[in-house]
Protein backbone atom coordinates (compact mmCIF):
# COMPACT_ATOMS: atom_id res chain seq x y z
CA UNK A 1 0.00 0.00 0.00
CA UNK A 2 1.34 3.42 -0.94
CA UNK A 3 0.56 7.49 0.85
CA UNK A 4 0.63 12.05 6.59
CA UNK A 5 -0.01 16.14 5.05
CA UNK A 6 1.03 18.38 1.57
CA UNK A 7 0.82 17.31 -3.78
CA UNK A 8 -1.49 14.39 -4.61
CA UNK A 9 -2.76 11.63 -2.31
CA UNK A 10 -1.18 8.28 -2.90
CA UNK A 11 -2.90 5.77 -5.11
CA UNK A 12 -3.77 3.43 -2.27
CA UNK A 13 -5.65 6.13 -0.42
CA UNK A 14 -8.70 4.64 -2.10
CA UNK A 15 -7.96 1.17 -0.77
CA UNK A 16 -10.81 -0.56 0.96
CA UNK A 17 -9.17 -0.68 4.37
CA UNK A 18 -9.31 2.66 6.17
CA UNK A 19 -6.25 3.51 8.20
CA UNK A 20 -3.97 1.55 5.90
CA UNK A 21 -1.39 4.32 5.85
CA UNK A 22 -0.64 7.87 6.80
CA UNK A 23 -2.42 9.21 3.73
CA UNK A 24 -1.06 12.69 3.73
CA UNK A 25 -1.00 14.99 0.74
CA UNK A 26 2.55 15.44 -0.50
CA UNK A 27 4.11 18.85 0.02
CA UNK A 28 4.04 22.14 -1.32
CA UNK A 29 7.54 21.88 -0.29
CA UNK A 30 6.72 23.55 3.04
CA UNK A 31 3.16 23.54 4.30
CA UNK A 32 1.70 26.95 5.03
CA UNK A 33 -0.35 26.79 8.19
CA UNK A 34 -3.27 29.19 7.94
CA UNK A 35 -5.22 29.34 11.23
CA UNK A 36 -8.96 29.09 10.91
CA UNK A 37 -9.44 31.58 13.73
CA UNK A 38 -11.19 34.59 12.29
CA UNK A 39 -12.17 32.85 9.05
CA UNK A 40 -15.49 34.37 8.20
CA UNK A 41 -18.61 32.24 8.13
CA UNK A 42 -20.94 32.58 5.19
CA UNK A 43 -24.59 32.25 4.38
CA UNK A 44 -23.71 31.47 0.78
CA UNK A 45 -25.28 28.66 -1.24
CA UNK A 46 -22.17 26.62 -0.42
CA UNK A 47 -22.87 26.91 3.30
CA UNK A 48 -26.53 26.05 2.81
CA UNK A 49 -25.62 23.02 0.72
CA UNK A 50 -22.98 22.01 3.24
CA UNK A 51 -25.45 22.02 6.12
CA UNK A 52 -27.80 19.81 4.12
CA UNK A 53 -24.96 17.41 3.34
CA UNK A 54 -23.87 17.43 6.99
CA UNK A 55 -27.34 16.39 8.09
CA UNK A 56 -27.25 13.45 5.68
CA UNK A 57 -23.73 12.53 6.75
CA UNK A 58 -24.73 12.63 10.42
CA UNK A 59 -27.38 9.99 9.74
CA UNK A 60 -24.78 7.90 7.88
CA UNK A 61 -22.34 8.16 10.79
CA UNK A 62 -25.03 7.21 13.27
CA UNK A 63 -25.88 4.21 11.11
CA UNK A 64 -22.25 3.11 11.37
CA UNK A 65 -22.35 3.14 15.12
CA UNK A 66 -21.15 6.62 16.07
CA UNK A 67 -23.07 7.64 19.19
CA UNK A 68 -25.51 10.54 19.15
CA UNK A 69 -23.66 12.33 21.95
CA UNK A 70 -20.42 12.11 19.97
CA UNK A 71 -22.08 13.60 16.90
CA UNK A 72 -23.58 16.37 19.03
CA UNK A 73 -20.19 17.22 20.51
CA UNK A 74 -18.14 16.95 17.33
CA UNK A 75 -20.46 18.40 14.68
CA UNK A 76 -22.30 21.15 16.55
CA UNK A 77 -21.64 24.47 14.87
CA UNK A 78 -19.39 23.02 12.16
CA UNK A 79 -19.36 25.29 9.10
CA UNK A 80 -18.08 24.96 5.56
CA UNK A 81 -14.48 26.19 5.09
CA UNK A 82 -13.90 27.84 1.70
CA UNK A 83 -10.24 28.26 2.65
CA UNK A 84 -9.67 24.53 3.07
CA UNK A 85 -11.30 23.73 -0.27
CA UNK A 86 -9.25 26.46 -1.94
CA UNK A 87 -6.04 24.95 -0.57
CA UNK A 88 -7.05 21.47 -1.74
CA UNK A 89 -7.89 22.60 -5.25
CA UNK A 90 -4.65 24.54 -5.47
CA UNK A 91 -2.49 21.47 -4.93
CA UNK A 92 -0.18 20.33 -7.74
CA UNK A 93 -0.98 17.09 -9.54
CA UNK A 94 2.27 15.22 -9.02
CA UNK A 95 4.86 14.63 -6.34
CA UNK A 96 7.65 17.14 -6.45
CA UNK A 97 5.74 19.58 -8.67
CA UNK A 98 6.90 23.12 -8.12
CA UNK A 99 10.32 21.88 -7.03
CA UNK A 100 12.77 21.81 -9.90
CA UNK A 101 15.46 19.63 -8.37
CA UNK A 102 15.82 17.24 -5.47
CA UNK A 103 19.02 19.06 -4.54
CA UNK A 104 16.98 22.25 -4.03
CA UNK A 105 14.30 20.39 -2.09
CA UNK A 106 16.90 18.74 0.14
CA UNK A 107 18.70 22.00 0.85
CA UNK A 108 15.47 23.45 2.20
CA UNK A 109 15.06 20.53 4.59
CA UNK A 110 18.55 19.61 5.70
CA UNK A 111 19.09 23.09 7.07
CA UNK A 112 20.59 24.18 10.40
CA UNK A 113 17.35 24.89 12.29
CA UNK A 114 15.77 21.52 11.51
CA UNK A 115 18.99 19.63 12.16
CA UNK A 116 19.42 21.48 15.45
CA UNK A 117 15.91 20.51 16.51
CA UNK A 118 16.68 16.96 15.46
CA UNK A 119 19.80 16.79 17.61
CA UNK A 120 17.82 18.12 20.56
CA UNK A 121 15.08 15.55 19.98
CA UNK A 122 17.68 12.78 19.73
CA UNK A 123 19.36 13.77 22.99
CA UNK A 124 16.10 14.43 24.82
CA UNK A 125 14.66 11.06 23.82
CA UNK A 126 17.80 8.91 23.61
CA UNK A 127 16.65 6.27 26.08
CA UNK A 128 13.15 5.94 24.62
CA UNK A 129 14.46 5.83 21.03
CA UNK A 130 16.90 3.06 21.98
CA UNK A 131 14.07 1.14 23.66
CA UNK A 132 11.83 1.50 20.60
CA UNK A 133 14.61 0.48 18.22
CA UNK A 134 15.35 -2.62 20.30
CA UNK A 135 11.69 -3.68 20.37
CA UNK A 136 10.67 -2.83 16.79
CA UNK A 137 13.87 -2.84 14.75
CA UNK A 138 13.10 0.63 13.40
CA UNK A 139 16.24 2.76 13.79
CA UNK A 140 16.12 5.90 15.88
CA UNK A 141 17.56 7.78 12.90
CA UNK A 142 14.59 6.86 10.70
CA UNK A 143 12.10 7.82 13.42
CA UNK A 144 13.90 11.15 13.77
CA UNK A 145 13.97 11.62 10.00
CA UNK A 146 10.20 11.22 9.65
CA UNK A 147 9.55 13.31 12.75
CA UNK A 148 11.67 16.11 11.33
CA UNK A 149 10.22 16.05 7.84
CA UNK A 150 6.62 15.87 9.01
CA UNK A 151 6.57 18.65 11.59
CA UNK A 152 10.14 19.82 12.28
CA UNK A 153 9.90 18.03 15.63
CA UNK A 154 6.57 19.55 16.54
CA UNK A 155 7.30 23.12 15.44
CA UNK A 156 4.78 23.00 12.56
CA UNK A 157 1.76 20.77 13.12
CA UNK A 158 -1.10 22.88 11.74
CA UNK A 159 -3.88 24.79 13.44
CA UNK A 160 -6.88 23.75 11.40
CA UNK A 161 -9.96 22.19 12.95
CA UNK A 162 -9.62 18.67 11.54
CA UNK A 163 -13.32 17.82 11.70
CA UNK A 164 -14.29 21.05 9.94
CA UNK A 165 -11.60 20.55 7.29
CA UNK A 166 -12.53 16.96 6.55
CA UNK A 167 -16.24 17.75 6.46
CA UNK A 168 -15.62 20.61 4.00
CA UNK A 169 -13.48 18.41 1.77
CA UNK A 170 -15.96 15.52 1.87
CA UNK A 171 -18.80 17.88 0.95
CA UNK A 172 -16.75 19.43 -1.87
CA UNK A 173 -16.74 16.01 -3.50
CA UNK A 174 -13.48 16.03 -5.43
CA UNK A 175 -12.25 13.14 -3.29
CA UNK A 176 -15.42 12.46 -1.36
CA UNK A 177 -14.76 8.78 -0.62
CA UNK A 178 -11.36 9.52 0.90
CA UNK A 179 -12.41 12.45 3.04
CA UNK A 180 -15.70 10.90 4.14
CA UNK A 181 -13.75 7.90 5.37
CA UNK A 182 -11.30 10.15 7.21
CA UNK A 183 -14.14 12.16 8.75
CA UNK A 184 -15.71 8.94 10.04
CA UNK A 185 -12.32 7.97 11.46
CA UNK A 186 -12.04 11.34 13.22
CA UNK A 187 -15.46 10.80 14.77
CA UNK A 188 -14.37 7.30 15.79
CA UNK A 189 -11.43 8.86 17.66
CA UNK A 190 -13.84 11.06 19.60
CA UNK A 191 -16.37 8.25 20.08
CA UNK A 192 -13.76 5.95 21.60
CA UNK A 193 -12.46 8.65 23.91
CA UNK A 194 -9.05 8.65 22.22
CA UNK A 195 -9.09 12.45 21.89
CA UNK A 196 -11.57 15.30 22.24
CA UNK A 197 -12.84 17.28 19.23
CA UNK A 198 -10.83 20.28 20.45
CA UNK A 199 -7.65 18.16 20.37
CA UNK A 200 -8.08 17.32 16.70
CA UNK A 201 -6.00 20.10 15.19
CA UNK A 202 -3.73 19.68 12.19
CA UNK A 203 -3.18 20.51 8.55
CA UNK A 204 -5.86 21.73 6.17
CA UNK A 205 -6.07 18.17 4.83
CA UNK A 206 -6.68 16.65 8.25
CA UNK A 207 -3.21 15.33 9.05
CA UNK A 208 -2.65 15.59 12.78
CA UNK A 209 0.07 16.00 15.33
CA UNK A 210 3.82 15.70 15.11
CA UNK A 211 3.86 12.61 12.83
CA UNK A 212 1.00 14.10 10.74
CA UNK A 213 -1.27 11.06 10.82
CA UNK A 214 -4.64 11.30 9.16
CA UNK A 215 -7.43 10.04 11.46
CA UNK A 216 -7.58 6.55 9.95
CA UNK A 217 -3.86 6.12 10.59
CA UNK A 218 -4.23 7.44 14.12
CA UNK A 219 -6.86 4.80 14.81
CA UNK A 220 -4.73 2.06 13.26
CA UNK A 221 -1.19 2.95 14.32
CA UNK A 222 -1.00 5.53 17.12
CA UNK A 223 0.24 3.92 20.34
CA UNK A 224 0.88 4.85 23.95
CA UNK A 225 4.64 5.14 24.33
CA UNK A 226 4.82 6.40 27.92
CA UNK A 227 2.28 4.20 29.67
CA UNK A 228 -0.26 6.88 30.57
CA UNK A 229 -3.07 5.08 28.76
CA UNK A 230 -3.35 7.49 25.81
CA UNK A 231 -1.71 7.91 22.42
CA UNK A 232 -0.94 11.63 22.29
CA UNK A 233 0.76 12.44 18.99
CA UNK A 234 0.41 16.17 19.63
CA UNK A 235 2.42 16.65 22.81
CA UNK A 236 4.09 13.41 23.92
CA UNK A 237 7.53 12.71 22.43
CA UNK A 238 7.31 9.10 23.60
CA UNK A 239 3.98 8.57 21.84
CA UNK A 240 5.15 10.29 18.66
CA UNK A 241 8.28 8.15 18.38
CA UNK A 242 6.46 4.91 19.26
CA UNK A 243 3.65 5.64 16.80
CA UNK A 244 6.03 6.32 13.90
CA UNK A 245 7.89 3.10 14.66
CA UNK A 246 4.63 1.16 14.95
CA UNK A 247 3.50 2.45 11.57
CA UNK A 248 6.76 1.47 9.86
CA UNK A 249 6.91 -1.88 11.61
CA UNK A 250 3.36 -2.74 10.59
CA UNK A 251 4.28 -1.83 7.00
CA UNK A 252 7.20 -4.23 6.87
CA UNK A 253 10.34 -2.48 8.07
CA UNK A 254 13.08 -5.12 8.29
CA UNK A 255 15.49 -5.03 11.20
CA UNK A 256 19.17 -4.46 10.47
CA UNK A 257 18.96 -3.75 6.72
CA UNK A 258 18.87 0.05 6.55
CA UNK A 259 17.25 2.13 3.82
CA UNK A 260 19.99 2.31 1.17
CA UNK A 261 23.29 3.98 0.26
CA UNK A 262 24.36 6.95 -1.83
CA UNK A 263 26.55 5.88 -4.73
CA UNK A 264 28.74 7.24 -7.49
CA UNK A 265 27.64 6.05 -10.93
CA UNK A 266 30.28 5.41 -13.63
CA UNK A 267 30.29 8.06 -16.34
CA UNK A 268 29.73 5.46 -19.06
CA UNK A 269 27.00 3.56 -17.20
CA UNK A 270 24.31 2.15 -19.53
CA UNK A 271 21.01 2.64 -17.69
CA UNK A 272 19.05 0.73 -20.31
CA UNK A 273 20.59 -2.47 -18.90
CA UNK A 274 18.87 -1.98 -15.56
CA UNK A 275 15.55 -0.51 -16.68
CA UNK A 276 12.57 -2.01 -14.89
CA UNK A 277 10.27 -3.48 -17.51
CA UNK A 278 7.54 -4.27 -14.97
CA UNK A 279 5.00 -1.45 -14.70
CA UNK A 280 4.33 -0.63 -11.02
CA UNK A 281 0.72 -0.91 -9.88
CA UNK A 282 0.97 1.55 -7.00
CA UNK A 283 2.89 4.75 -6.43
CA UNK A 284 3.40 4.59 -10.18
CA UNK A 285 4.97 7.98 -10.94
CA UNK A 286 7.47 7.51 -8.14
CA UNK A 287 8.41 3.87 -8.74
CA UNK A 288 8.75 4.46 -12.48
CA UNK A 289 11.94 6.33 -11.58
CA UNK A 290 13.46 3.17 -10.05
CA UNK A 291 15.56 0.56 -11.80
CA UNK A 292 14.82 -3.15 -11.52
CA UNK A 293 15.94 -5.02 -8.42
CA UNK A 294 19.57 -6.19 -8.53
CA UNK A 295 21.86 -7.47 -5.74
CA UNK A 296 24.50 -5.13 -4.37
CA UNK A 297 27.11 -7.59 -5.59
CA UNK A 298 25.84 -7.10 -9.13
CA UNK A 299 25.68 -3.30 -8.71
CA UNK A 300 29.31 -3.31 -7.64
CA UNK A 301 30.27 -5.35 -10.70
CA UNK A 302 28.53 -2.66 -12.78
CA UNK A 303 30.95 -0.12 -11.33
CA UNK A 304 28.95 1.45 -8.48
CA UNK A 305 30.97 2.78 -5.55
CA UNK A 306 29.74 4.09 -2.20
CA UNK A 307 29.83 7.86 -2.11
CA UNK A 308 30.88 7.94 1.56
CA UNK A 309 33.56 5.27 1.28
CA UNK A 310 32.03 3.13 4.04
CA UNK A 311 31.81 -0.68 3.81
CA UNK A 312 29.01 -2.17 1.73
CA UNK A 313 26.15 -4.19 3.22
CA UNK A 314 25.97 -7.85 2.21
CA UNK A 315 26.35 -8.49 -1.53
CA UNK A 316 23.07 -10.43 -1.48
CA UNK A 317 21.07 -7.33 -0.47
CA UNK A 318 18.58 -6.40 -3.19
CA UNK A 319 18.54 -2.77 -4.31
CA UNK A 320 17.09 -0.44 -6.92
CA UNK A 321 18.82 2.60 -8.39
CA UNK A 322 17.12 5.98 -7.89
CA UNK A 323 18.44 9.18 -9.48
CA UNK A 324 15.93 11.85 -8.44
CA UNK A 325 17.50 14.59 -10.59
CA UNK A 326 18.38 12.28 -13.46
CA UNK A 327 21.85 11.09 -14.54
CA UNK A 328 23.48 14.41 -13.72
CA UNK A 329 22.48 14.42 -10.06
CA UNK A 330 22.90 12.33 -6.94
CA UNK A 331 22.25 8.59 -7.05
CA UNK A 332 21.07 6.09 -4.44
CA UNK A 333 20.76 2.33 -4.21
CA UNK A 334 17.62 1.77 -2.13
CA UNK A 335 16.66 -1.38 -0.24
CA UNK A 336 13.30 -2.88 0.63
CA UNK A 337 12.95 -0.63 3.69
CA UNK A 338 12.93 2.40 1.41
CA UNK A 339 9.57 1.18 0.08
CA UNK A 340 8.28 1.39 3.64
CA UNK A 341 9.20 5.08 3.67
CA UNK A 342 7.22 5.42 0.45
CA UNK A 343 4.28 3.87 2.28
CA UNK A 344 4.46 6.80 4.67
CA UNK A 345 4.55 9.30 1.80
CA UNK A 346 4.78 8.22 -1.81
CA UNK A 347 7.50 10.65 -2.90
CA UNK A 348 11.15 9.97 -3.67
CA UNK A 349 11.98 13.50 -2.57
CA UNK A 350 10.31 12.87 0.78
CA UNK A 351 11.71 9.38 1.39
CA UNK A 352 15.26 10.37 0.51
CA UNK A 353 15.02 13.47 2.68
CA UNK A 354 13.85 11.37 5.64
CA UNK A 355 16.71 8.94 5.14
CA UNK A 356 19.38 11.61 4.69
CA UNK A 357 18.17 13.69 7.64
CA UNK A 358 18.29 10.55 9.75
CA UNK A 359 21.83 9.82 8.55
CA UNK A 360 22.85 13.37 9.43
CA UNK A 361 21.57 12.83 12.98
CA UNK A 362 23.54 9.64 13.65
Amino acid sequence: MYRSVLAFFVASSIAATAGAQVLRPDPLPDESVVPVAGESSTSSPAETGFQGWLSTFRAQAQGQGIRTETLDAALAGVQYSPRVVELDRGQPDDNGSGVTLFSDYLARRLEPVREGRGRSARERNAAKLAEIEASTGVPATIILGIWGMESSYGAVTGNFDVIRSLASLAYDGRRRELFTRELLAALTIVDRGMASPAKLRGSWAGAMGQPQFLPSSFVAYAVDGNGDGRADIWESDDDVAASIANYLGKHGWQRGIGWGVQVAVPADFDRSKVRDLVQPRECTRVLSKHSRWITLGEWRKLGMTRADGNPWPADTTMATLVEPDGPSGSAYLTFGNYRTLLDYNCSNFYALSVALLGDALK
